[in-house]
């Protein structure tokens, strides 16, 4: 018979995901994640609302990403991720900053918009963020993280999103705003 070694940090982390995975909703995010992020997160519910016309949709995609950032950071803050991981939670780190940057830039500097490079930016964070979550979260994670990144990554949404004469321009700026704040406080 296999000795079963007891590891309450290990059964706390896993409670920390499950109740976080089922509680993931608008009022808590609100209460984990600062007013900016928030701000943001509303934005990017709204243009996807109307850009889906499925509320239930939208809703899906922005609660999706919301458990995937939670659980990413459970086990960042417990110290759950080895060498390696840790190594791809960096270059994870490096990948979104040069996105935010290239959002804030594409919408700032007039004919600069490639939604190609948005598109390949994006699928390299969520190429990364598969990695570094594979050992630690469940099929149903990487499905999520699958939603999110395939709906932000369409080349159509985000072409529609940076159309300079579309119906996402106010939206755009307040997403473009709230990045731009979170890269000043360094919180991306």
């Amino acid at each position: 018979m296999a000795t079963e070694i007891f590891n309450s940090k290990s059964l706390a982390v896993q409670a920390q995901k499950k109740i976080l995975g089922k509680m993931a909703s608008k009022s808590i995010a609100i209460a984990l994640i600062d007013d900016t992020s928030s701000d943001v997160l509303d934005e990017l519910y709204k243009t996807t609302k109307e850009y889906t016309q499925n509320k239930k949709e939208a809703e899906k995609i922005v609660k999706d990403l919301i458990k995937v950032v939670i659980k990413l950071g459970v086990l960042y803050r417990n110290n759950q991720f080895n060498k390696d991981e840790m190594e791809l939670v960096e270059k994870f780190k490096k990948k979104v900053h040069q996105l935010a940057m290239t959002i804030v830039s594409f919408h700032q500097v007039d004919f600069t918009f490639d939604r190609n490079i948005l598109s390949n930016l994006l699928n390299e964070c969520r190429d990364l963020l598969h990695q570094i979550i594979n050992q630690h979260l469940t099929a149903k994670s990487h499905g999520r993280i699958n939603n999110v990144f395939n709906h932000f990554s369409n080349c159509e949404f985000l072409a529609a999103l940076y159309n300079p004469f579309g119906s996402y321009k106010a939206s755009l700026q307040k997403i473009c705003n709230g990045v731009n704040k979170m890269l000043d406080d360094k919180n991306i």
